[in-house]
C-alpha cells in the first residue's frame, strides 16, 4: 500500500481525486490519502497562516512555524521523503513517477500565495518537484497530478498491461486506439486490428507508436533511438 500525507491549506480541493480509479484504489486499501490542514496549526485566533515578506514585495508568505508543526504532527520517524510542489522544482516525468512509486509513503507539501518561508523548506523538504514551467495559485493541483501518476504504478491499482503499453512507458508515445463501431463518419478501423493476427497487430502498433512520436514529440524519438543503439 502507498500512503500519501498531504500538507495543505485547502484539503477540500482533493475531493475530485477520490473518484474513479484512484477512488476505488483508496476504497480497496491500495492507497491511503491523509490530508493535513496546515491552518489547524495556526496559533492565531483567526487561524491566520501567512504574513508580509521581509524586504517588502507583493503577496503574502506562509509562516514557517505552522508548516513545521503540521509536519511534526505526522511523526515521520522513518524519514519518508518530503516533496514540495513548486514551479522551481525538477520536472515531473515518467522516470521520476516510477522512482517515487517504489516508496510506500510520501509526504507532499503544497505551497500557496507567494510561497513558504525558506527556512522550513530547508529544514524538512527533500525534493522540489514541478509539473511544468508555469505558475499556479497553489500546490494542490500539482499534488493531485503526482498522486494520480504515482498511484498507477501501485500493485492492484491498474492491470500490468495498461502500464506497459501506455505513452512514455517504453520511451515512445502510445499507438492509436480504436473501438466499436467499426465505421464512424466514414472512417474505418485499420484492417490489421480486425485480423486476429497478434504478431501483425504488435508490429503495426510499434510502427504507429514510432510514427506518433515522430509527429508529436521528435525529442522523445531521438532519445528512444539513442537508447536502442546503446543496447
Amino acid at each position: 500500500m502507498m500512503r500519501f500525507d498531504v500538507l495543505t491549506l485547502f484539503p477540500e480541493m482533493f475531493k475530485p481525486i477520490k473518484t474513479s480509479i484512484i477512488g476505488r484504489a483508496i476504497e480497496a486499501n491500495k492507497i491511503e490519502l491523509n490530508l493535513v490542514n496546515i491552518r489547524d496549526f495556526s496559533k492565531d485566533k483567526h487561524k491566520k497562516v501567512d504574513d508580509t515578506p521581509y524586504g517588502g514585495g507583493a503577496g503574502m508568505v506562509i509562516k514557517p512555524d505552522v508548516v513545521y508543526d503540521a509536519y511534526k504532527s505526522l511523526e515521520n520517524k522513518d524519514r519518508n521523503p518530503v516533496i514540495y510542489l513548486s514551479p522551481q522544482g525538477s520536472a515531473l516525468n515518467q522516470k521520476k513517477v516510477k522512482e517515487l512509486s517504489k516508496y510506500n509513503h510520501l509526504i507532499l507539501l503544497c505551497g500557496h500565495y507567494e510561497g513558504i518561508d525558506q527556512r522550513v523548506i530547508d529544514e524538512i523538504v527533500d525534493e522540489e518537484i514541478s509539473i511544468g514551467d508555469y505558475v499556479l495559485t497553489g500546490g494542490e493541483i500539482p499534488a493531485m497530478v503526482l498522486i494520480d501518476s504515482v498511484s498507477r504504478y501501485i500493485d492492484g491499482v491498474l492491470k500490468d498491461e495498461s502500464i506497459k503499453e501506455e505513452s512514455f512507458s517504453n520511451g515512445l508515445l502510445e499507438y492509436p486506439q480504436y473501438t466499436r463501431p467499426e465505421v464512424f463518419l466514414g472512417r474505418k478501423v485499420p484492417e490489421v486490428l480486425l485480423s486476429g493476427h497478434h504478431e501483425n497487430i504488435q508490429k503495426w502498433r510499434k510502427q504507429q507508436a514510432i510514427l506518433n512520436t515522430k509527429t508529436k514529440r521528435k525529442d522523445l524519438l531521438e532519445n528512444y533511438q539513442i537508447e536502442q543503439m546503446s543496447k
